[in-house]
């Protein structure tokens, strides 16, 4: 059992703009080596309930590119710790962004399944809001189940995740 406290919050305006805080804190740094910054996970759905922690997926054309990014990001703080087990999807963690909401910090190549998956689930719950009413409910109880146990908590939240990948096509 995990001692890090799972807490699922309300919507939060701000998430919008700390996103963009971070998108401006990376773009001069990678350049032209991005692509795009998409800001995916919860937070970048409008009333969608989520842990206060942006993701971010850094979209680059291919990982021929990745040992640039890599040292560009590491020039603004980031430590490459590999693809954590999903293929397509390189992590990244960080010191001294205490100016910065907390974040997740992903590398993706513009093809990369995972990178996909992000931006369609992320995209279906901006256009369906029974969805977000739906996922909110089951994340906030989810966290009231299993406060102190990250992996039970993403397990409770699975069959739903699952359900939409299927109307989705993923």
């Amino acid at each position: 059992m995990c001692a890090k406290h799972v807490v699922v919050e309300p919507y939060n305006t701000a998430w919008k703009d700390d996103f963009i805080a971070i998108r401006d804190e990376l773009a001069p740094a990678l350049g032209d080596l991005a692509l795009a910054i998409e800001h995916v996970g919860s937070t970048s759905v409008e009333g969608l309930s989520a842990k206060p922690i942006i993701d971010i997926d850094v979209i680059i054309e291919s990982r021929e590119k990745l040992p640039e990014v890599i040292e560009a990001l590491s020039s603004i703080g980031y430590t490459h710790e590999g693809d954590q087990g999903i293929p397509g999807r390189e992590a990244f963690k960080f010191e001294g962004k205490e100016h910065l909401r907390n974040h997740h910090l992903y590398v993706c190549d513009k093809d990369a399944s995972e990178l996909k998956r992000h931006l369609s689930f992320r995209d279906y719950l901006r256009s369906h809001p029974e969805a977000v009413a739906e996922y909110s409910r089951i994340k906030a109880e989810g966290a009231v189940l299993f406060p102190y146990d990250i992996d039970q908590y993403i397990e409770h939240k699975a069959p739903f995740i699952q359900g939409v990948y299927q109307k989705i096509g993923l």
